[in-house]
């Protein structure tokens, strides 16, 4: 998962919590409906200045909707771009390591991991 796509995707659930509409988040906030919708879709990254628009329309702390996107970023699943016939010769010890290196962060040589 990307961050524009956990952004996009919690701004979409907190718009629709508050019975809002794209149209009035638009006008309210001054920002174009395409690219609102673009940015609930994921498909734009929208600046530190258009998030604290949105957030002070939609009523909540810029830090709230950070908040939000890290519990997005926790529920979502990894998915490893090793593939399988690999992975099934590699030892246990070797696996533990890799999924320790995915859930923290960290970049192993021969691991590439991208969160769905």
């Amino acid at each position: 998962m990307l961050v524009r796509h956990a952004i996009g995707s919690v701004l979409r659930r907190i718009r629709t919590e508050r019975g809002t509409t794209l149209r009035e988040l638009s006008e309210s906030s001054r920002v174009s409906v395409p690219y609102l919708s673009e940015i609930e879709r994921g498909r734009k990254e929208a600046s530190s200045e258009i998030l604290a628009a949105l957030c002070r329309v939609l009523g909540v702390s810029e830090g709230e909707l950070m908040t939000r996107v890290a519990a997005e970023f926790a529920g979502a699943q990894v998915l490893s771009l090793v593939p399988e016939r690999e992975l099934a010769g590699a030892s246990a010890s070797t696996l533990e390591l890799q999924s320790s290196a995915v859930e923290s962060g960290a970049r192993t040589p021969g691991v590439v991991a991208l969160a769905a």
